[in-house]
This record gives structure tokens, sequence and C-alpha cells, in this order.
């Protein structure tokens, strides 16, 4: 797991959804698709596509059935020829001119990989800090954990009664 990757990829989706861009990519990654997915869940963003290097067809984002065509068809065939080229696309949502996700910052860097146990985890989702991380504050903000059982928010860790490695925090 590179969390300097990580580090980048929420670097990008801030300055995506700062610069009111509809829809955007990044390098796919287990690590990237999971936490796409977790912020799927949450409500940050509105889609989440794997495809080449053009955007999908509006379509699939939409959530509207169509017919492929035969670029979309030879697109999705992933071949050792084209799998450095694939990308995650991402719909980014905005709310009253304002973006859903206006923020979005590492808690645990590649030189301080921050581990909490359930007991601090149920802690930060109450608003407590522990181990010099704050607790969720504000109305919205979400907390993702890596755990063995794959990326999840803070609360739902606290709910299955599990700890992990905190990566970042969105708002």
């Amino acid at each position: 797991m590179s969390l300097v990757n990580l580090s980048h990829v929420c670097s990008h989706i801030q300055n995506a959804s700062k610069a009111r861009l509809g829809l955007t990519s990044i390098p796919p990654s287990n690590l990237h698709l999971s936490l796409a997915h977790q912020l799927l869940r949450q409500g940050l963003i509105s889609s989440v596509s794997l495809g080449g290097r053009t955007p999908p067809p509006p379509s699939p984002l939409l959530g509207t059935p169509s017919l492929p065509t035969s670029t979309e068809t030879n697109e999705s065939l992933i071949t050792q020829e084209n799998v450095a080229s694939r990308r995650l696309w991402l719909g980014l949502k905005y709310w009253n001119n304002e973006p859903v996700l206006g923020n979005m910052k590492m808690v645990s860097k590649p030189t301080r990989r921050i581990w909490m146990p359930r007991e601090d985890l149920e802690a930060l989702a109450r608003g407590e800090e522990r181990k010099g991380i704050k607790g969720l504050r504000q109305i919205g903000e979400c907390l993702f954990v890596t755990t063995d059982r794959g990326v999840m928010e803070i609360r739902e860790c606290v709910e299955r009664r599990v700890g992990g490695m905190l990566l970042c925090r969105a708002w």
C-alpha cells in the first residue's frame, strides 16, 4: 500500500472538486478503488467507473442503460498492452453550486502511519482527540480506515468492532 500515491489522489480529488470539474480520473489500484467506493457509499461523489484514457460515455455515469459501441467494447477489454493506460473515473457532486467534497486530507503519512485500536476509533467518532488526531467535529465529515476487512469509514469500524490504520478524512 503506497500512501504517497494515496496522498496524490487525495489532493487531486480536492483540487478537481474546487475547480468545479464534473469528472476526474485517478490511477487504478485496489486501495484507490476501495476508497472511491467508500466515498460513493458516503455520498461524497456521484459515480465510479473503470475506463481508459478517454472519459467513459455519460450513460453509465448517469445510471441510464445504453448499448455499447465498438470503441467502448474494444477499450473495455483489459490486455497486456492497455493495462497501464487504465484509469478510475470519478463523478464529482455539487449542491447549491458548492462541492459536496470540499476538502480531503491525509491523516497517516508515508513516514508516520497511525494505527488505532477499536477503543480509540470510538473516541474519534465521538469527537474526542486521540494520539494527536482530532475527532469528527463537522457535519458530514468522514474518516477512512484501512483494516484487515478492507477500507471502511470510522463509524463502520466502530460498528464492526475493528481497528486499523487511519488513511484520510474528507468533508
